[in-house]
């Protein structure tokens, strides 16, 4: 069951991929998010350092990253990130590295997702039952 504050709302998008850059529908915090990955320079070793400076630029969270083989098509990883929108509810977006290593395309929770969906879901729960110190140490 997803918790309120982290289900994804539809994007202006299709097959799961968020829309282009230009697209005046877009949310800023997503904007800023598209924005901030288009200079990534390739590469896996690169790919967890370009997502959360991306994450952090939009003033979201990234929360871990994993191979994707099995989870997504033609992808090598992904990284799950926390993004605010319009300043109170949070989006849940996946980064996903191409089988290339050379491009990062962002998307939104679909049927193919879901069950990493629900994992973030049972993460995030987790997190947040943790004392705030043990939070801190991690």
């Amino acid at each position: 069951m997803q918790s309120p504050d982290i289900a994804a709302k539809p994007l202006p998008a299709a097959a799961g991929k968020i829309a282009d850059a230009a697209d005046p529908a877009l949310p800023l915090e997503l904007l800023e998010l598209e924005l901030s990955l288009e200079g990534f320079s390739g590469g896996e070793p690169a790919f967890c350092e370009a997502v959360r400076d991306a994450a952090r630029a939009a003033h979201g969270e990234f929360l871990f990253d994993l191979p994707a083989t099995g989870l997504i098509a033609d992808c090598r990883r992904i990284a799950v990130l926390r993004i605010p929108e319009d300043g109170e509810a949070v989006r849940v977006i996946f980064a996903a590295l191409d089988e290339d290593g050379a491009e990062i395309r962002l998307l939104q929770p679909d049927e193919e997702t879901e069950p990493l969906l629900r994992f973030t879901d049972a993460f995030v729960d987790l997190l947040q039952r943790l004392p705030a110190r043990q939070r801190d140490d991690a």
